[in-house]
């Protein structure tokens, strides 16, 4: 039987993404990849996140922490780099683009 409503499309909801944002600062779907240290908190080593277009370094952190609670631990040890370039956490702005990769690589010591 058919419904006289129309049926609202229903997109996965994105941290950080307020709905109806008015298009200023639209989500992007990012790579975000996880080497070491912060493969193990997380317990994964990749996935796709939503996040706004305009952003800053240390707000993109904050929502990959807040999917991943566990990296809070690395955050004064960590090397955040986006399309591979570094990244100090802070003020810095950054514009993604859908398909960006962000890395998250905590320090590696060795011999």
């Amino acid at each position: 039987r058919l419904s006289s409503g129309r049926r609202r499309h229903r997109e996965p909801a994105a941290e950080g993404c307020p709905p109806g944002d008015g298009g200023s600062m639209r989500c992007q779907q990012v790579s975000v990849l996880y080497f070491a240290r912060s493969a193990e908190l997380a317990g994964l080593r990749s996935e796709t996140l939503s996040v706004p277009r305009q952003i800053t370094s240390l707000q993109l952190w904050e929502e990959i922490v807040k999917v991943h609670p566990r990296l809070a631990a690395i955050r004064d040890q960590v090397v955040f780099a986006v399309q591979q370039e570094y990244v100090l956490l802070g003020d810095q702005l950054l514009v993604l683009q859908p398909g960006d990769e962000v890395a998250i690589i905590p320090p590696i010591s060795g011999g």
